[in-house]
C-alpha cells in the first residue's frame, strides 16, 4: 500500500470537499468507473474518507458497458466484489449508435460521452443516488479550461459541483485538487484491472491530446504553469472580462447604447450600432 501517496491524494480530497460541499451527511455517492486508473482511484479515496470521516455516507459503484468490442466488464465486477464494493453494471449499446453516426476519422470521444452522460443520469435516479462522483483530476480540469478557450470561445472549465440541467442530478468531481502523476502512479501501485480507453481506437488527434502535449511542455519549461492555470480558475476579475452580464452581476457598470453613437455602415449611412455577444470568428 502506497500509504505516502494516499495520504497526499486524500488530503486533496478532504480539501476539495471542504471547499465546495462535495460530500455531505447521509449522502449516497453513486461512483462512476469507466476502468480507468482515475476512477478506480476515485473509489478507492472515497471508501477510506467513508471510514475515517466523521458522518454517515454510502458508495455505490457503477460501470456502463457501452457495447465496446472486447471491453472487459467481468474483469471490473470481479474486483468489486474481490474488494466487497456494492456496485451496478449497466449494459447499453451506445457503440453502434456512436459508430453509426460518426464519420470515419472523426473522434468519437464527444457523442460517446453524452450518450454515457444520460444513461448514468438516469441511473442515479434509479439507485436513489444524492450525488455522481466523476473521476476528472486537476489536469483534466485545466485542459478543459484551455479546449474552450482555443475551440469553443467560452470561459469556463470542469467545475467540483454541478447540478444537472434538468435538476435531478448533482455532480461531484472530489479529485480536483489532484494532479494525474500521482494518480498514475497511485494506480500502478495499487495494480488496480485497468481499461485502457483506446478500445474505439486510437484518439490521438484529438483536441484534448494536442492540449495535454502543449501544457505538459509548458510545464516542463516552468512547473508554475498548472497551479498558476488552477490559481486563475478561482481568481476571476470581472473587471478585466468582456463578458456584460457578469460586469453588471458585480457592479462593475451598466451598459446602455447611446441614441446619439452612431457607426457607418457599409453604404455609408450612419446608425447605431449593434449590440451582440462576441462571436468566434471563423
Amino acid at each position: 500500500m502506497p500509504i505516502r501517496l494516499e495520504k497526499v491524494l486524500l488530503n486533496e480530497v478532504a480539501r476539495a470537499s471542504k471547499e465546495f460541499g462535495l460530500i455531505e451527511p447521509d449522502d449516497r455517492i453513486m461512483v462512476c468507473v469507466s476502468g480507468g486508473k482515475d476512477s478506480f482511484t476515485l473509489l478507492h479515496l472515497l471508501r477510506k474518507v467513508q471510514e475515517r470521516c466523521g458522518f454517515p455516507f454510502s458508495i455505490v459503484a457503477v460501470t456502463l458497458d457501452q457495447g465496446h468490442p472486447g471491453f472487459p466488464v467481468d474483469v471490473i465486477e470481479d474486483y468489486y466484489r474481490r474488494e466487497g464494493y456494492e456496485y451496478r453494471i449497466v449494459r447499453r449499446d451506445t457503440y453502434s449508435i456512436v459508430k453509426e453516426k460518426v464519420k470515419p476519422g472523426k473522434t468519437t470521444c464527444s457523442l460517446c460521452s453524452r450518450l454515457r452522460r444520460g444513461i448514468l443520469y438516469d441511473v442515479a435516479v434509479e439507485l436513489g443516488a444524492t450525488k455522481i462522483a466523476l473521476g476528472h483530476h486537476r489536469d483534466d480540469i485545466i485542459e478543459t479550461l484551455l479546449l474552450n478557450l482555443f475551440y469553443s470561445g467560452q470561459l469556463k472549465a470542469m467545475p467540483p459541483k454541478l447540478r444537472s440541467d434538468d435538476g435531478r442530478n448533482v455532480v461531484i468531481r472530489p479529485l480536483a485538487y489532484c494532479a494525474e502523476e500521482d494518480i498514475a502512479e497511485f494506480a500502478r501501485r495499487m495494480k488496480f484491472p485497468i481499461v485502457p480507453c483506446t478500445l474505439c481506437g486510437s484518439q490521438e488527434n484529438h483536441h484534448r491530446q494536442r492540449v495535454k502535449r502543449l501544457v505538459a511542455e509548458l510545464h516542463r519549461e516552468n512547473r508554475n504553469v498548472k497551479g498558476n492555470l488552477m490559481a486563475a480558475i478561482a481568481n476571476v476579475r470581472p473587471t478585466h472580462l468582456f463578458d456584460r452580464k457578469v460586469r453588471e452581476a458585480f457592479g462593475v457598470d451598466r451598459i446602455q447604447v447611446r441614441d446619439d453613437f452612431f457607426v457607418e455602415d457599409e453604404e455609408g449611412s450612419m446608425r447605431a450600432p449593434d449590440v451582440v455577444p462576441l462571436r468566434v470568428r471563423a
